[in-house]
């Protein structure tokens, strides 16, 4: 694919016209903004920031929560030839502050008066910041302009600026750059990725070919912009499909608001499956006993379809028959609590657990894993439709190449990969050679591509006996159990591998009431010996089939789970792994220090 993203958005605005391309929650309701006015808009708002004396690789943040004119202004942004920056609106100053060191960016937006003050704060330390963009609220000049002034006075000048415009964007080449994305940072200071059209636009056209996204469909958009994932499969995807977008309201609405626009399309992190997953099933066990029996035979007739399918066995007569009954009875009513045209889901950002990825598919929702990288793109490999190969990442997309180095780490080469660090080009050298990118992840192939992650490669825990664990495999294994809501594997350098297990709130609740423990806090209740030794048998059952060695032989119970707010998730739900070591070490340490006669768990 040729051209670059504006580019492709201006020819999809003249086909679809009075189609709707954003649909955003205002006034207690979906609002449609057609592809007519959202070019009127990126129209309007690049011929202000000409104005402004953008120029052709200049840096421009975005601070916001995902909405329409998060896109409009990436578009207007790309079209004058800068860059478009995005800031997660959860970072804090001293973070954008130290972005902005780096890339020192001429003009920032600002969602709303809260990301306006940090902005504000930033600004007095980074003397590039000329000037910023309030969309929620009043101009405060000369150094805040209003979003609504920036439309109207780039709508008076637009016709007298048309040609500039023109001129800027048909200068404009797939190779140049368009993005800095920086990485959000698990281990260290982040690295801003410089990205190009090319590489956003092959990756779209990669995906599409394997995966069926048409105007007709709506994707309900909530993960971060800021992030790759969504910004490539959930914004510019959905641009060259000519599909519609709609705005989740905020992650506390998203069951709401899937009920409201019914999309045939998401894209989702594991945690979001995992607590959908733990929604289901608590709703089961305190359903009435009639409605429950049923409900867990539909469970068993969808897992021996799936079976059949994985197979490639056609369904026996009978299970036909039951599949039917079983979507009409239990199946049908949880697809219309998900808006009831859900054609199919993407996973991506972390390993899902190939359990829960089992379960939704056996009541009628598709999982489809895919795995990838900031540095490409994202996408390098994706599971396919009607059945995923469950526990893989799938099969290298198109014009991606894959293959696995002696010591077991991921290399892939293609027009995906990045064109480099920003103003780092040691760390692009220590990951870039031959045009193969060293993903820092371990994995292996199968005889039919399928590629299935073992871990990251900083993250393998080697014991004091030299024996190599794979953390997130066990995690994925316990997070799967619907008693568990977290879990957070230990042991570099150790004798052997602990856990820290974060019990589900509701579910620890309502089984401490069932056998008569008193007490409804979370605190009291992790420090009672039989939760403690229930959550060990949960442990057990879920690692019985593993050697030895790569076992927890300990675990202690948190009363709280790791969350973004205390710095130990990173904007897409990835685990802080330092961090949580450093923050938890005085209990990891007592699952050490104590005998392991004395029992599984910390006292």
């Amino acid at each position: 694919m040729t051209g670059t993203i504006p580019e492709l958005f201006h020819r999809q605005a003249a086909i679809f016209g009075a189609r709707t391309l954003f649909l955003v929650k205002r006034d207690g309701a979906f609002q449609p903004i057609s592809w007519q006015q959202a070019a009127e808009d990126v129209q309007a708002l690049a011929t202000w920031l000409l104005r402004q004396e953008i120029r052709v690789g200049d840096r421009v943040l975005i601070l916001s929560e995902n909405r329409p004119e998060w896109g409009v202004a990436d578009l207007a942004i790309q079209s004058v030839g800068a860059w478009t920056v995005p800031i997660y609106p959860t970072l804090t100053p001293a973070d954008i502050e130290l972005i902005s060191a780096n890339c020192q960016p001429v003009l920032a937006f600002a969602s709303s008066g809260a990301q306006l003050v940090k902005l504000l704060q930033v600004k007095t330390r980074v003397p590039s910041l000329r000037a910023l963009v309030l969309m929620d609220g009043p101009a405060a000049p000369p150094v805040v302009v209003s979003w609504a002034e920036t439309l109207a006075r780039g709508r008076e000048l637009t016709e007298a600026s048309q040609a500039a415009i023109d001129e800027r964007r048909r200068h404009r080449g797939p190779e140049e750059t368009c993005t800095l994305i920086y990485t959000s940072g698990t281990t260290g200071e982040p690295k801003g990725v410089m990205l190009s059209h090319r590489n956003f636009l092959s990756n779209v056209a990669s995906c599409l070919q394997v995966m069926p996204i048409a105007h007709s469909d709506l994707h309900l958009s909530f993960l971060p912009l800021c992030h790759v994932f969504e910004r490539m499969a959930g914004w510019y995807l959905m641009l060259q499909a000519g599909a519609s977008v709609a705005y989740a309201e905020s992650m506390d609405t998203i069951p709401e608001d899937m009920r409201q626009v019914r999309p045939t399309i998401m894209l989702g992190v594991p945690r979001f499956f995992e607590k959908l997953h733990d929604r289901i099933r608590e709703a089961l066990r305190s359903a009435p006993p009639l409605r429950r029996r049923i409900a867990l035979w539909a469970l068993n007739v969808g897992q021996r379809t799936t079976a059949c399918r994985e197979a490639q066995r056609p369904l026996p007569v009978g299970l036909r028959v039951q599949q039917a009954l079983a979507r009409r009875l239990v199946f049908k009513t949880l697809q219309q609590r998900l808006g009831g045209r859900l054609r199919f889901c993407v996973s991506g950002s972390a390993p899902l657990s190939e359990e829960i990825a089992r379960f939704f598919f056996s009541v009628g929702v598709t999982i489809l894993e895919g795995y990838g990288l900031t540095e490409t793109s994202p996408v390098i490999t994706a599971n396919r439709l009607p059945v995923p190969r469950f526990g893989s990442v799938g099969q290298a997309v198109p014009g991606v190449e894959v293959r696995i180095a002696d010591d077991g780490e991921i290399l892939t080469r293609g027009p995906h990969v990045m064109q480099g660090y920003f103003q780092h080009p040691e760390a692009t050298r220590e990951v870039l050679s031959d045009g193969w990118l060293h993903t820092g992840d371990i994995g292996r192939l199968d005889e039919e591509g399928y590629l299935y992650i073992t871990d990251r490669k900083k993250d393998l825990i080697k014991t004091s006996g030299g024996k190599f664990v794979a953390p997130q495999k066990l995690e994925n294994l316990f997070v799967a159990d619907p008693e568990i809501s977290q879990a957070f594997v230990y042991g570099d350098r150790e004798r052997y591998c602990v856990a820290l297990i974060v019990p589900n709130a509701e579910a620890l609740r309502r089984w401490a009431h069932e056998q008569g423990i008193p007490g409804d806090s979370l605190a009291q209740l992790v420090r009672e010996p039989r939760v403690q030794a229930f959550y060990w048998d949960r442990v057990q059952q879920r690692q019985q089939a593993l050697p030895s060695f790569e076992q927890v032989k300990r675990i202690a119970l948190l009363d709280q789970e790791f969350s973004q707010a205390q710095g130990e998730l990173t904007p897409t739900l990835k685990a802080k792994r330092q961090l949580i070591a450093t923050r938890y070490a005085p209990i990891l340490r007592q699952l050490y220090e104590v005998p392991l006669e004395r029992g599984p768990v910390a006292p």
